[in-house]
């Protein structure tokens, strides 16, 4: 008898602790799931960064890691197993979990790691139609984007731009990194931010399409015409991708790609910011597009709550550095690096982000799902003519109409998405 109450006994504390958004001495005793987007080596680091707070803690912890990130977490969500934690680089797809009530806020005693413009706040509306703002997640690792990469042989030569489209379900994202980055070049981040937060209609970025259509034609020497299957080879990890597309053995010289790319390279190739390769009609040497790994909790508790505000901490950080590879070291929003030396891409690119101006979130990263999915494959169908102004007014078109039904539908909850660099 005396166990059966006892076993009652922590039945009603874990229910209750539940109830108030905590767990119970019971419940946190499970190992925390971090479900994330690094495999094939590439998580090595974190999860030494994770069994060393682990270590501190006295927590169990373990991490799962795949590719299909968006795939997965909408399965495990559907069955009601989430993880506790989170990683995604699409703030977008977390605004959704926001509105739909599977991913969490921030309480008080993390907020603060809710770094702009890479975790802005969102603005959901509860069922009596009652709006909220909060901040939903923290940003635990950033690249900087607007980059172009070369080789030292390369300086001074005629620019054959490297061009790798495809990423499995998620193939064209690189050709929207393009019309993104000069549109923000050009135009400046206010115009960007103002698109991107679904408030300027799709006719803005038209200039931008034209200008890589015409980098397109003249790179490919057919008058414009389809690029074929080597254009759309993979900038990322499949195919000749593995190795980056400047290792490819063809004739390519430059490469536009986010710091994530020196994985995949030596120190023969650096990067230069997009800007220097546009003239003097750029929007300024010092704006740059950004991305982020941005955790969020999915299975709220002391626990989890812990790890993120751990996760986000300068020891954790410098952990993180530690365990990794020279060539491989990630970037926080702090600029914190352990004690081993950078590589020399690795330095070239913390050069940059020191010297940063005002940094602005990747668009479509940012955006609704739907519409980021629609963006996607608007590139993809412009490579087969990319000078073709009848194609280009067709899927301006299709995506004005997307925009004005995410519109109608709400879909669009963030708002501010260019900052200055906190370096």
């Amino acid at each position: 008898m005396t166990r059966l109450r006892t076993l009652l006994a922590c039945l009603l504390l874990t229910a209750a602790a539940v109830t108030a958004g905590g767990c119970s001495d019971v419940a946190e005793e499970r190992t925390l799931v971090v479900l994330g987007p690094w495999t094939d080596g590439e998580e090595r680091p974190f999860v030494e960064a994770l069994r060393r707070i682990g270590e501190r803690t006295g927590r169990s912890y373990v991490y799962k890691g795949t590719r299909s990130l968006r795939e997965t977490l909408l399965a495990q969500l559907q069955a009601d197993a989430p993880p506790d934690l989170a990683i995604l680089s699409s703030p977008g797809d977390l605004a959704e979990y926001a509105r739909t009530g599977d991913a969490y806020p921030l309480p008080e005693k993390v907020a603060g790691a809710a770094v702009p413009p890479w975790a802005p706040a969102v603005t959901v509306r509860n069922e009596r139609g009652e709006a909220r703002t909060h901040a939903y997640w923290a940003p635990v690792r950033v690249d900087l984007k607007s980059l172009v990469w070369s080789r030292w042989a390369s300086a001074g030569k005629k620019v054959d731009w490297c061009l790798g489209m495809g990423s499995g379900a998620t193939s064209g994202w690189p050709g929207t990194d393009w019309v993104e980055d000069l549109l923000l070049q050009r135009q400046g981040p206010a115009q960007y931010e103002s698109w991107a937060t679904g408030k300027t209609s799709w006719q803005l970025t038209r200039p931008a399409w034209e200008e890589w259509g015409r980098l397109l034609a003249e790179n490919n020497k057919d008058d414009g015409r389809a690029l074929g299957a080597e254009g759309l080879r993979s900038s990322f990890d499949f195919d000749h991708g593995r190795y980056g597309l400047l290792n490819g053995g063809g004739r390519c010289t430059h490469e536009h790609q986010g710091s994530f790319i020196r994985r995949h390279y030596g120190d023969d190739v650096l990067p230069e910011p997009t800007a220097r390769f546009l003239g003097a009609r750029s929007a300024g040497k010092s704006v740059y597009e950004v991305s982020g790994d941005l955790a969020a909790v999915f299975k709220p508790g002391a626990a989890a709550w812990d790890l993120l505000g751990r996760l986000t901490s300068r020891e954790a950080r410098e952990d993180w550095a530690e365990a990794a590879k020279p060539g491989e070291r990630p970037y926080f929003p702090g600029g914190t690096f352990g004690s081993v030396p950078l590589s020399g891409s690795t330095r070239a690119v913390q050069d940059l982000l020191d010297g940063a101006g005002e940094i602005c979130l990747d668009a479509s990263d940012a955006m609704p799902p739907t519409l980021r999915d629609a963006f996607y494959r608007a590139v993809l169908e412009f490579l087969g003519a990319p000078r073709s102004g009848a194609l280009l007014t067709r899927l301006l078109e299709q995506l004005e109409a997307e925009r004005l039904l995410q519109l109608k539908e709400d879909a669009f909850v963030l708002d501010d998405l260019c900052d200055n660099a906190p370096w």
